[in-house]
């Protein structure tokens, strides 16, 4: 007789119980309790003391997808492709009037200076006003004539400002570095992967000194507005202290929720401390290995909580039942462990796999995370599936809390009807029901997967949607929209040719027919190339002539216009041209129209001699890494289900089970995919890992209620029987720790870093959802899958899962 269905006698004596009872690891653990509590303690402490050595940076080169073709070219070329990568764009405002102002100047000429010396710029491609490589060119009385904006000489008297204002107006740079109201001018700040030292750039640091030159300048007169992966980065790690926030209150929310159902103080301490030493041991792990956390990572610390305190609660819960049926504390804690072990370790498997799936991803922050996640499951198997029963085999549970553990049970010996909310639940094993749930999860699959059809991979709204759109960044990104012709999401085609022949005719055609049919291209608001140069000269050679605004045949008029041309627009071997495109925005719509256009050109024109390559630029680099996302979520998807299943199946060893068990997973993730849409939140590199994750967590749900029902369903139960006795024993517990790890991410809805934000949305829908899955459908399905066995097999083939009494 199993003691989750009937009364029976129980040992509450020791003595009555065989110690070497139990499977070898259960022998091993129990029977060397105080070996463990001493092992786990050291190595809590020694972990917690290299959890102090974490370091919490970001890197621009771990958020791409380095395999990419896009990407080898661009990281091929990097050194000759003037910063179209990882750069800062810094647009200083003068409120009172234009930049041809004297006091303007001198405050730019400052901050450019101090930009200039931070740790981790690109010294060489930093461009400025003031910086000697903004030059300009025209054709004067003399000729062709070119030199720096800032004339030589320069006093700050008006003549000199009329000749920097003619200067400029001859720079092509209006619309780049200068406004087109000319009230602002850009310093543009590529970075390095790593400082003079050889240090990775530390994103913190060099945001907080953006910070400081924005405060000290802006109380002088002027306004700063800055943009750049930099500045994102740096944003979203200071709000770590709003992340360390959310993070204790859903600590806080956790634990009153599971006070509130056992009123047990010390199993609740016991529950949170175990889920809290799982974090400690992975935090400590990380810089062992020799990783940090990201912005993208920070969350998952919070993850492992919440899971920790899903199978936590469980272990509690039948530790207290047994408890109160009269056990003594260590026979309940090995009779729980026997029971719930299996289980246990196959959600976290599923865990793990959820996050492990997430490597097959080509990008190092994403992997980094699945590594940080996995390492953390890893902590849980000791902490909660072995540490936290072996305490509560001495400390115990309080005598009311086991005793109202069985309440309901109780009730029904005595007579009693079942309790409303279970009894309500159980009417899904029976067919009317089963049959409108099932049909209502078609209707809502059905739906959700029309809605998830308008799913979008990439950015959905122009800035960055990490964060909030009131921020102060994207309100500088806004102005600098507003105020330049060329945007900050650059575009970047690369064009080879052989050595020396950037400048033939052919070549210059070729670019020049890509040039105009980019202009088209709904979402591009200009384009740059050495062929318009050609073009410009030749009409500023000819008195402005619009009818010379033509491609010149003559070879060597074409050579001294390159020759002259800036070095941005080609290489010094004058094998590589840049086509430089600037977009609208950087939304996934706006890329893929510009991708698929350079491939469709570039299949119709290579050559032997001619090659165009895709992609470099902030906007070039987004939409190769939207492409890896694109496929890597079917994949990911793909791998993540196939894994479940298997390890379903491992766990159940009945197709029908493993059925029941998947579907309603299944259903959640497109309803995820569908409340996406609803949202306006796309696919990137931040909410990738969310659906893998739910699906990994989800699983825990229906592997404990499918576990017990299943073994009661083996002794000859009928399912209603079989899935109201898991009700009691598991069921309980899935809905408090579904309710209670919803409305914990739910807070992070008020976070201001938005991407947290929509993580928290979805996981909590998903905690939910997963929830009522494992209660509803999973009966429903059972209803019309599940049989029970016959008394005489389970006789003859099933051995109890649980000790007699004689055995105790």
């Amino acid at each position: 007789m199993n003691p989750t269905h009937a009364p029976q006698q129980v040992a509450a004596d020791l003595a009555q119980f065989d110690p070497r009872s139990g499977s070898f690891l259960e022998r091993l653990l129990f029977n060397h309790r105080i070996v463990v509590v001493v092992l786990c303690a050291v190595v809590t402490v020694l972990l917690g003391w290299q959890a102090g050595k974490l370091r919490l940076n970001a890197s621009f080169e771990k958020a791409i997808p380095a395999g990419h073709p896009y990407i080898a070219n661009y990281l091929k070329y990097q050194k000759e492709l003037s910063g179209l990568g990882n750069a800062v764009r810094i647009a200083v405002e003068n409120p009172d009037g234009s930049i041809y102002d004297r006091r303007y100047l001198d405050l730019l000429a400052k901050v450019s200076d101090e930009v200039f010396l931070l740790p981790g710029v690109d010294r060489p491609l930093m461009k400025s006003l003031w910086t000697p490589n903004t030059r300009w060119v025209g054709v004067t009385e003399e000729g062709m004539d070119g030199g720096p904006v800032i004339p030589e000489g320069y006093d700050g008297s008006p003549d000199s400002l009329r000749k920097m204002a003619a200067n400029v107006a001859r720079s092509g740079e209006i619309g780049q570095i200068v406004a087109r109201d000319a009230r602002s001018s850009v310093i543009y700040v590529p970075l390095l992967a790593v400082d003079a030292q050889g240090k990775p750039l530390d994103y913190q640091a060099l945001s907080g000194a953006l910070e400081t030159i924005r405060h000290k300048y802006e109380a002088q007169g002027v306004r700063i507005h800055i943009t750049g992966f930099a500045k994102i980065a740096g944003d979203l790690i200071d709000g770590l202290r709003q992340v360390l926030l959310f993070f204790g209150v859903a600590i806080a929310i956790a634990a009153a929720m599971v006070f509130w159902y056992t009123r047990c103080a010390r199993s609740t301490v016991l529950v949170v401390a175990s889920s809290l030493v799982a974090v400690v041991w992975q935090l400590g792990l990380l810089p062992t290995l020799g990783y940090a956390l990201d912005p993208y990572s920070m969350l998952v610390p919070f993850l492992i909580f919440a899971i920790g305190m899903s199978h936590g609660a469980q272990k509690m819960n039948g530790i207290m039942q047994d408890i109160g049926r009269g056990a003594h504390k260590l026979v309940a804690a090995r009779f729980t462990f026997r029971r719930l072990f299996l289980a246990g370790l196959t959600a976290l498997l599923a865990d793990a796999v959820g996050f492990a799936v997430l490597l097959v991803i080509d990008i190092q922050a994403i992997r980094e995370l699945a590594i940080a996640a996995s390492i953390g499951v890893a902590a849980l198997i000791f902490t909660n599936l072995i540490l936290l029963p072996i305490l509560l085999s001495y400390t115990g549970v309080s005598a009311r809390a086991a005793q109202r553990s069985l309440r309901a049970e109780e009730m029904e010996r005595a007579g009693g009807r079942k309790e409303g909310l279970w009894r309500f639940l159980d009417l899904f094993t029976r067919k009317p029901w089963a049959g409108v749930a099932i049909a209502a999860a078609c209707v809502l699959a059905v739906g959700a997967g029309v809605t998830s059809h308008h799913l979008k991979i990439g950015d959905l709204d122009p800035g960055a949607p990490e964060l909030r759109p009131d921020s102060r960044y994207n309100r500088d990104v806004a102005y600098i929209s507003a105020h330049y012709g060329a945007s900050s999401d650059v575009y970047a085609v690369l064009v080879k040719t052989p050595d020396g022949g950037c400048a033939s005719y052919d070549v210059l055609k070729r670019v020049d027919a890509l040039d105009w049919e980019l202009r088209q291209v709904e979402g591009v608001e200009s384009v740059n190339t050495l062929a318009l140069l050609n073009r410009r000269m030749l009409s500023g050679l000819n008195e402005a002539n619009p009818k010379w605004y033509e491609m010149s045949r003559n070879q060597a008029m074409l050579n001294s216009i390159t020759a002259g041309a800036p070095r941005g627009l080609y290489n010094d071997a004058c094998n590589l041209l840049t086509v430089y495109v600037y977009l609208k925005d950087h939304r996934a719509d706006t890329l893929s129209r510009v991708v698929a256009h350079v491939d469709a050109f570039a299949a119709a024109n290579d050559t032997a001699n001619v090659r165009f390559l895709q992609a470099a630029g902030s906007a070039g680099i987004e939409a190769a890494t939207n492409i890896v996302v694109k496929r890597s979520w079917y994949e990911m998807l793909l791998l993540v289900y196939g894994a479940v299943i298997v390890l379903c199946f491992i766990t159940f060893r009945s197709w029908r089970a493993v059925v029941v068990a998947v579907l309603p997973l299944m259903l959640t993730s497109v309803l995820a995919e569908a409340l996406m849409v609803v949202l306006g939140i796309g696919v990137k590199v931040a909410t990738l890992p969310v659906i893998a994750l739910g699906v990994g967590i989800g699983i825990d749900y229906a592997l404990y209620i499918l576990s017990v029902t299943q073994a009661r369903m083996k002794e000859g139960m009928s399912l209603s029987e079989a899935y109201y006795r898991a009700l009691l024993f598991t069921g309980k517990v899935v809905m408090l720790t579904g309710v209670t790890l919803a409305v914990g991410v739910a807070t992070w809805a008020f976070s201001p870093i938005k991407f947290q934000a929509d993580m928290g949305i979805l996981l909590a829908f998903m905690f939910l959802l997963n929830m009522l899955g494992a209660l509803v459908l999973l009966p429903a399905l059972g209803h019309f899958l599940l049989r029970p066995t016959p008394v005489s097999r389970v006789a003859a083939d099933v051995p109890n899962t649980m000790p007699t009494t004689q055995q105790r």
